[in-house]
């Protein structure tokens, strides 16, 4: 099972280390995909402005739906993580995954003969030498700082080293610790003597509906290795390793993301992005003034009311939990891959944090909640910048609207994020989102976002048929 891959500014998806299993060419591109996560915030690359390009540019360039489209557009598509399609795989072609040049199944099962936990060895896979196993208590505020300290300077930076993931050690734990988490999923790799950490993967339990079938997953994430030991071959072992552990508690299956291409995706979707800081977004470099764009036309682009505009909006409480349990698992019963969430997880993903995870409801004149919006915080540190430090994204979570149009209800999620000081709210196209992401004046991103399945096979699903957001 690989690691989860994420977007934004992190636009892009997140850390490929699970291209490191592919060997030293692998490893090289590793780092290259973890920065594309990231770079995904970082938009350059825009058409050419010059009067004599045509007079259609420049008719395109007075539209100014246009000139948001081309601000909030990235450099042009990754080749080269397009280019895994090509290649050979030597870890994954090992695992039961499709393989890139296999039709897809109009089926669904697992891949892998029916195995038991007894048939899984016990012993830890061998690491080299100078490295032991180890179990991350995440509770511990010396070890949650280790990790926090090993995701922050190796776990995905944009291409020219622009900005960083800055995951609070808040939202590691909220990431980490669902009900029902195994803390023998929280997996590490320390440096013999020293003890220093330096490689690190995650697993949590969820049960995901593909198609008909409700399975037992694991939901795998945050895949890192130091960088300066990149060519020790530990991402391999580190996916192997947690492979056993979820294996040894009876669960068969995955979901994973990345933002390269590996075998062999479920289903490929892209980022957007939607400006809500512009001056700020463009003076750190991760946007800039579109052709004939002044920055007082950009702000006034994308400003947005000070309040939310549909009457009812307030904070969910714990309270509205068997609600928006209700409406949540309803709304996602439309979705070909989706979560079959309990009333606990509900409560765990969508109850407010401070700093980690906003979540919203409208509340009708009977006292009853009829819609939710949330989007969770992933701020990326700006590297190198004499004004801002900080780059704080939001990013789409469970949107449901049953009473007012989806477009509607996102644009007050706009509207609550710019009142908590986010700079950028990211969206991925899946499940409705397409219904409100040109509307919203969100840029199209140039990071594709590939969901993964471990040992299940299943027709490929469009974007707009998932419904899934891992953090």
């Amino acid at each position: 099972m690989a690691d989860e891959e994420k977007c934004s500014s992190k636009e892009e998806p997140r850390v490929d280390e699970e291209a490191e299993a592919e060997g030293d060419e692998g490893n090289h591109e590793a780092a290259d995909g973890k920065k594309k996560k990231k770079k995904g915030g970082k938009k350059d690359g825009y058409p050419s402005t010059d009067a004599n390009d045509g007079e259609q540019k420049s008719e395109e360039a007075e539209d100014p739906q246009m000139q948001l489209q081309q601000m909030l557009k990235k450099r042009g598509p990754c080749e080269e993580s397009r280019r895994h399609t090509a290649r050979e795989h030597a870890f994954w072609d090992t695992q039961p995954v499709p393989s890139m040049s296999a039709e897809y199944d109009q089926d669904t099962g697992p891949l892998d003969v029916v195995k038991t936990p007894d048939d899984v060895r016990a012993d830890p896979y061998p690491l080299p030498a100078q490295f032991e196993w180890c179990t991350c208590d995440v509770d511990s505020e010396t070890e949650i700082l280790e990790v926090y300290t090993l995701l922050t300077e190796n776990y995905v930076e944009d291409d020219d080293s622009m900005f960083r993931f800055d995951y609070s050690t808040d939202f590691l734990r909220w990431a980490l610790k669902p009900p029902e988490y195994l803390r023998s999923w929280h997996l590490g790799v320390r440096v013999k003597g020293g003890g220093k950490l330096v490689g690190f993967i995650t697993g949590i339990p969820a049960n995901i509906q593909v198609f008909d079938k409700v399975v037992q997953m694991a939901e795998i994430n945050f895949l890192c290795v130091h960088k300066k030991l990149r060519s020790k071959r530990l991402a391999p072992v580190l996916i192997k390793e947690i492979t056993r552990r979820v294996n040894r508690e009876n669960i068969w299956q995955a979901v994973y993301t990345a933002g390269v291409v590996l075998p062999r995706p479920v289903s490929e979707c892209r980022y957007h992005h939607r400006s809500l800081n512009p001056k700020k977004l463009i003076e750190v470099g991760f946007s800039h003034l579109g052709a004939r764009m002044t920055m007082a036309r950009t702000i006034k682009l994308y400003k947005v009311p000070e309040s939310p505009q549909l009457s009812g909006m307030r904070e969910m409480k714990k309270e509205d939990v068997p609600r928006v349990h209700g409406l949540v698992s309803n709304y996602l019963k439309k979705f070909h891959l989706h979560p079959d969430f309990s009333p606990a997880e509900v409560e765990h993903w969508m109850l407010p944090r401070p700093g980690v995870v906003y979540c919203y409801v409208r509340e009708n004149g009977k006292g009853e909640v009829t819609d939710v919006c949330s989007f969770y915080n992933l701020p990326s540190s700006i590297l190198g910048h004499e004004k801002h430090t900080v780059l704080k994204a939001a990013y789409s979570y469970w949107n449901v609207a049953t009473t007012v149009p989806l477009q509607d209800l996102m644009y007050d999620a706009l509207i609550l994020a710019k009142q908590q000081d986010f700079d950028v709210f990211n969206a991925l196209d899946v499940m409705e989102n397409e219904s409100f992401l040109k509307e919203l004046k969100f840029g199209i991103g140039d990071g594709y976002l590939q969901y993964y399945l471990y040992n299940w096979k299943c027709p490929k699903i469009d974007p707009g048929n998932m419904g899934l957001v891992l953090l």
